[in-house]
Parts: C-alpha cells; structure tokens; sequence
C-alpha cells in the first residue's frame, strides 16, 4: 500500500511537505521519512479555524498511556542522531535554506513572518513532534535533543522565524510532558489538525534583571479558579495568540503555569506589538493581563515547582538551540567571504587576524552546540540538567554575542549594512541572554 493510500487529508498535505523534499532522496532516507511523516499525519483531529477557535478534543484518555514516554536513552552520551532524527535534521536545513533564508530580510522589516512560512511549519507538522502517538501525533517518546536539532536547523536559516515557526510547539511539548488527562485530551488534538492554533509560552516580563522564579505577574485563588493579573512582553506571534501558557506566581505558593485562551477572556487580555532589537519576524509583543478569570482546570501540573523549573530550563535549551543554529551560519558566511573578498592582492584569508578570527568563531560555535547537546541528553536521561543547561545558556549568550559582533567585524564596512545579513545575525545573537521562554524543547 502507498503512503498516500495509507495517509489522508492532512496526511496528504503534510507528506507534500516534508516527504517531498529532495534531501530526504539524498540522503538516503526515503523509507525512514515515509514512516516518519505517516505517524505524524495519520487520520485525527479536524481543528476548528483560527477565527473563535473554541478548544473541546475528544474523549479523555488515559493520562499514563497518552503521556510522551521519557526516551529511554542509548546508556552513553552519543552525538550521533538517530535515522529519524538525521531525516529531521536534514529536512529542517534544506527548509531554512530555500524557504527561510530568502525570506528573512523582509521578514525582518516587517516584524512579521510571512503567511507562506507560517503554512510551511504546519506543513512539516513541527507543532506535532512533541504530541504523543495516541494523539494522532509523532513523539513515541519525549525528546529534548530531537528539539535541540530541528530548532538549530532552522535557525541556520532565520532566528527570528524560527521562533515564529517553533513557539506553538512550544505549548503542545509543554502539555505532552506535564499536561494533565484533560488538558491533553482538550487541547493537543488541535495540534495535529489542518489549522493547528497560534500559541506562546509566556513567561517573561518587561523588566530589568527578571528572575524566572520572582514573577510580578499574580494569580490569586478564587471559589471557581484564579485571577490573573501582569504584564508578558516579547511574545511571539502576540497578536494571533489562540493558547497561551502563562507563569505566574500563585498566592501563597510560588511560580506556577496557566492555560489562558485570550478570545475567551474578553477584554481582560490586551496585546500590543512590541517590535524587539533581534528576532523580528518572530512578530513579538506586551501582553497585559487584567484580571483574567481562569478556572481551577487551567492550572498545569497541580503548579508542582519542579515542573515549572523544568519548564524554564527546557526553555532556555531552546534558546541555546537557536542561538547555534544562528552562530553556524554566521560562520557558513564568513568562510567563502573572506576568502573571496580580496585587498592589497590576496585574500583576506591570508591575514593572520583574519584567519585565526574565524578559527576562534568555529571554536566557540563547537563548544556552544557541544554544550547545548549535552544539557539536552541529560533531559532525556531522565537525570538532572540545570547545571548543563546553566553552562549552555552562559556560554550561547556570551559567545552568541561575540560571534555576531565578530561576523559584522570580518565584512567591515559591508557587515554594518543590511544587503548583507551579518548585522541581522547580530541583532538575533544578542537573545539567548535575555529571552525566557517561548520556546521549549
């Protein structure tokens, strides 16, 4: 039987997608990625539109058999990927470079991702890599590193719509790994429909020195629920946002997780756009929280403290992801560059500066991607990450910065222009040390 015999309506989409692709041939993949894009796309859910989505799944299941199964791990800390994840992996480049990649400058100036990407990323089923199989979706276990590799491919190709493309897979990881029977059973099967939801993790807020764990956003018990009140900024895709997770610190008990649906709140959800220096077309923005109205049911993983740490600190491996896939193509630039771009009648390769420049970039990019891996191979270990995700964020970010600054430094006079896209990078490197949340792996 043919995977289009076996795959229909949105199968049909999807394989179009991802299994259509070139490089799946090329790499010698095909029957991997046929398989793969058949678990994603099998028969589910039919979402309703974006315009007044009302969220209501199917039946509730079972929590323990619908759950995403922790990976069990190959016993050794292995860098080499797995046949489906070097398909993803593949697959994700290939899109950065011939969809993101051309699409990023204007992408960039509008502060906004273009609807053609947006559809490509539904396409390629991305929300549903992290919903589990009994769901209609792909994830037959949890996988932080399978998150680490497609947010770095895509990011190679565009930060800022990497983050656009990645932030509801955000929410439906989220929920596959903490949400409870009735959370999952009501919103991730709209995941995997033709129309999955604009959704964000929101978790920072717009000020100075923000600690994740001392929120100033409040939720306060109330006979029928919680009350919300604060104010969320640098969202992603604020003003499309269908689901939102937000942190906030519940009275008495300390920072907690929340599912708000902002066309069901009325007016007590206000978003305004909130143009940021980097990851522009990720269409960032203030959400303001003004008593929003919240029952008990919204409340993810009974608020358990450990649950939202691990939350943040899957975050922060997302940005860490994004940041390595953003400093290796600064890198894959510079390299033809400078050996292309000729002075005083040789190359500027054959300067010394310039030469061990780029070698210092290639190092920190190496070590940056090594740590980052690291951190998420521990996550699916099952053993305790913070101090690696600790080391790979202070590493991304302060490398991440240097990088950007070293790439606009090799072009002279032509990286401080936009007709190239080292200033772009720049601009997008300088997040891994202030973004929380958004992304989650």
């Amino acid at each position: 039987m043919s995977v289009a015999d076996r795959s229909m309506g949105l199968g049909i989409k999807a394989l179009r997608g991802l299994a259509g692709l070139d490089v799946i041939d090329r790499v010698g993949l095909r029957s991997q990625a046929e398989q793969v894009v058949y678990t994603v796309t099998k028969q589910g859910f039919k979402g309703a539109t974006a315009a007044g989505r009302t969220f209501s799944g199917g039946p509730t299941r079972d929590a323990a058999a619908r759950a995403a199964r922790p990976s069990s791990g190959r016993g050794l800390f292995d860098l080499t990927p797995t046949d489906e994840q070097q398909m993803l992996k593949e697959a994700m480049r290939d899109v950065a470079a011939g969809e993101l990649r051309p699409a990023a400058l204007d992408a960039d100036t509008a502060c906004a991702a273009p609807e053609t990407i947006l559809r490509q990323g539904v396409d390629l089923g991305l929300a549903t890599l992290s919903v589990p199989e009994e769901l209609d979706g792909a994830a037959s276990e949890a996988s932080a590193v399978t998150g680490v590799l497609v947010a770095e491919e895509l990011a190679r190709g565009d930060l800022g719509l990497a983050v656009a493309l990645l932030a509801p897979a955000a929410v439906s990881t989220l929920l596959a790994l903490h949400g409870d029977a009735d959370q999952q059973s009501t919103y991730l099967p709209a995941f995997v429909g033709e129309e999955p939801p604009a959704a964000a993790l929101a978790i920072l807020e717009p000020r100075p020195l923000f600690d994740a764990l001392s929120l100033e956003t409040t939720a306060t018990r109330t006979a029928d629920g919680f009350v919300l009140r604060g104010v969320k900024s640098l969202v992603p895709r604020a003003a499309d946002a269908e689901l939102l997770v937000v942190a906030a610190a519940l009275e008495g008990h300390g920072p907690a997780l929340f599912l708000v649906e902002p066309g069901q709140a009325g007016g007590a959800v206000k978003v305004e756009a909130e143009p940021a220096m980097g990851a522009r077309a990720a269409a960032t923005g203030t959400i303001t929280l003004d008593g929003v109205a919240l029952p008990a049911s919204a409340l993810v993983a009974e608020g358990d403290p450990q649950v939202y740490r691990d939350v943040v600190r899957r975050a922060r491996l997302g940005w860490c992801a994004v940041t390595v896939g953003c400093a290796q193509a600064v890198l894959d630039y510079v390299i033809p560059y400078v050996n292309e771009r000729h002075a005083f009648g040789e190359p500027i390769s054959h300067r010394q500066a310039v030469a061990f420049m780029v070698s210092d970039i290639a190092i920190e990019v190496g070590g940056m991607r090594l740590a980052t891996y690291r951190a998420a191979s521990r996550a699916d270990q099952g053993e305790d990450f913070a101090r690696e995700t600790g080391l790979a964020r202070r590493l991304c970010a302060d490398k991440g910065s240097w990088i950007g600054s070293a790439g606009v430094q090799l072009l002279g006079g032509h990286g401080y222009t936009k007709e190239y896209p080292v200033e772009r990078w720049y601009r997008d490197l300088r997040a891994a040390g202030v973004m929380e949340g958004a992304l989650l792996v």
